[in-house]
């Protein structure tokens, strides 16, 4: 029999991260019509800060994983899983580290250059499924694309940080 101490996650974590999972389904569905501009990575970027690494990347696998089905599946989902993982243990990192913590204009440029991580990691995990010999110019081309996702998680993570900051410190003693 699985106990509470035993448990890997306890049942409110599961719904809690469950919660999360359905945001930010809804958050990349809801601004897909605009190309690479979506709340989702700051709603990752968030959740991996307040409640660590291991719930960043679950959240992530699943919201991609939902999201796919309904926007199409294919090697560029390998490409964005690959990609959000990178950029997750980034922003931890440099979260953990440095001085972007006490500074929200910091946090939201970090994500602003997680945007621009995202889609150079994707570019270079796709191209050789696509089988793309110049590495460079299929990078550049693209950029005007990291750039609108760059932008917006700027002013998402402007809008999210501080409600999800005030979420996160009243569920953090109910769903340890």
């Amino acid at each position: 029999m699985i106990t509470r101490k035993t448990a890997f996650f306890s049942t409110k974590k599961l719904a809690f991260l469950a919660m999360m999972t359905a945001a930010c389904v809804v958050g990349r569905l809801s601004f897909q019509w605009i190309p690479n501009v979506q709340p989702m990575t700051d709603m990752l970027l968030l959740l991996t800060i307040y409640q660590g690494l291991f719930s960043g990347l679950i959240v992530s696998l699943l919201s991609l994983i939902i999201t796919s089905l309904f926007l199409g599946m294919g090697t560029w989902t390998i490409a964005q899983l690959i990609s959000y993982a990178v950029v997750l243990v980034f922003f931890s990192v440099l979260y953990r580290y440095t001085y972007v913590k006490h500074a929200l204009i910091l946090q939201a440029m970090a994500s602003f250059v997680v945007g621009l991580l995202y889609g150079f990691v994707i570019s270079l995990v796709q191209a050789p499924f696509l089988g793309i010999q110049s590495f460079w110019a299929y990078y550049v081309v693209g950029i005007s694309f990291d750039l609108l996702h760059a932008a917006g998680n700027f002013g998402f993570y402007l809008i999210l940080a501080p409600i999800f900051a005030q979420l996160f410190k009243r569920m953090a003693d109910k769903i340890t």
